[in-house]
């Protein structure tokens, strides 16, 4: 059969003499497509099988082309077919868009919002932006999930996420959510008065030091920097914690040297409770950013979202 690109190209006078393709039976050859059986299309689109058939065939018909294999058990797209489908998705997906965004206008936002966040980036959002964004919004059903492990948020059905800079993804549109980070070593005054402050990093393997389990089930290598000579440390430590404040906590015990976010412990820093060691070898990094396909529509929960967090200065 002819390629998809030579029957959709043909003259305006061929045209003219017959009707060109329906959105309708375009909408179902896509449904198709998509489930890669008729049955299952037809009830996502709430129509009989035979009535998705007999518009099938009559889309085939048009074009001259055969779209599917069939088979008692299967169905496959052909050449043609898939050329087609790769074609007309995104123009499906843009129609249905454009009529979500114009549907939208002049009506507060509705629906489920969801972000995936590490537990430090959830705390900052529910400080000022979430009671914000819930009095702002109360038709927004915001669904936080809260865990460690960097996720695909486009896969696993998120709207948004939130990484560190230096961890996002790329495609991907970013904006700050706070300032800088910077991760310290630190440890207790008691430990130090025992054990003495190590001064380079290669001397942190004469100490105790706290381990860092990640979601992923690898020991974070801790990593230095100082005049532009870069130095990372894989620990070697006799006790291992997979939780940023459990690490803390074992600090102030005096149990070893933990390597943190600064914000997460200057409380403690500031008191005396905790001492920085290494301070030098540990510049700051770009701190937590929430992130969003740059490819995909932007639903109008996120935009609202998004103008929240302007509006808190986040």
């Amino acid at each position: 059969m002819r390629p998809i690109r030579h029957a959709l190209s043909r003259s305006g006078h061929e045209w003219g003499r017959a009707v060109g393709p329906k959105l309708a039976d375009l909408t179902a050859f896509a449904a198709v497509a998509q489930q890669r059986s008729f049955r299952k299309a037809a009830d996502a689109l709430g129509m009989a099988p035979s009535s998705l058939s007999h518009a099938i065939a009559g889309l085939e018909r048009q074009l001259g082309l055969r779209l599917f294999h069939r088979t008692t058990r299967s169905v496959a797209l052909t050449e043609a077919g898939e050329q087609l489908h790769s074609r007309l998705s995104p123009l499906l997906q843009g129609l249905e868009e454009a009529v979500q965004e114009v549907s939208g206008l002049g009506s507060a936002p509705q629906g489920i919002l969801r972000i995936n966040a590490p537990e430090a980036g959830a705390r900052r959002l529910l400080r000022r932006v979430v009671p914000r964004f819930r009095a702002d919004f109360p038709g927004v059903v915001l669904d936080l999930v809260v865990e460690g492990r960097l996720v695909d948020i486009v896969a696993e059905g998120f709207d948004a996420g939130i990484r560190l800079g230096e961890a996002l993804p790329q495609d991907m549109i970013a904006r700050p959510l706070g300032p800088e980070e910077r991760f310290l070593t630190m440890a207790s005054p008691g430990y130090l008065a025992a054990r003495g402050r190590p001064e380079t990093p290669d001397a942190l393997a004469a100490h105790d030091c706290i381990g860092h389990r990640m979601p992923s089930g690898k020991l974070y290598r801790w990593e230095f920097e100082r005049h532009a000579q870069e130095r990372i440390v894989t620990i070697e430590s006799g006790l291992i914690l997979n939780h940023p404040g459990l690490m803390l906590e074992a600090a102030l015990a005096g149990l070893g040297i933990a390597y943190l976010p600064e914000s997460l412990a200057r409380p403690h820093l500031d008191s005396g409770a905790l001492e920085a060691v290494l301070a030098e070898w540990c510049p700051s990094i770009p701190g937590l950013f929430l992130y969003y396909p740059g490819h995909r529509h932007v639903p109008a929960t996120l935009r609202a979202f998004l103008d929240t967090m302007k509006r808190c200065g986040d």
